[in-house]
């Protein structure tokens, strides 16, 4: 099956950056950030793994991190939208 990794600089946030591997009918094969808090930027990435792009992203669309206007989550969200 092919495969599709996608860099992605977050805004607003703390993670620096996000790799994402898709398949080609958009299930998550891998995630990882750099930066941002660890364990829950990891647990993230292990949650999301196997899950359909269109699944997280309805999840994860909008969450924000104490007062800023976006997280982590919702920056992983914006990534995948980008990618479809």
């Amino acid at each position: 099956m092919k495969m599709k990794t996608i860099e992605f600089s977050p805004k607003g946030v703390c993670s620096r950056k996000i790799q994402i591997s898709l398949t080609e009918d958009h299930i998550i094969r891998d995630v990882t950030f750099t930066g941002g808090c660890a364990g829950n930027t990891s647990g993230i990435s292990k949650l999301v793994v196997g899950m359909k792009a269109e699944d997280v992203i309805d999840r994860l669309k909008g969450t924000t991190c104490g007062l800023k206007q976006t997280s982590c989550p919702d920056q992983l969200a914006r990534a995948l939208e980008s990618a479809l």
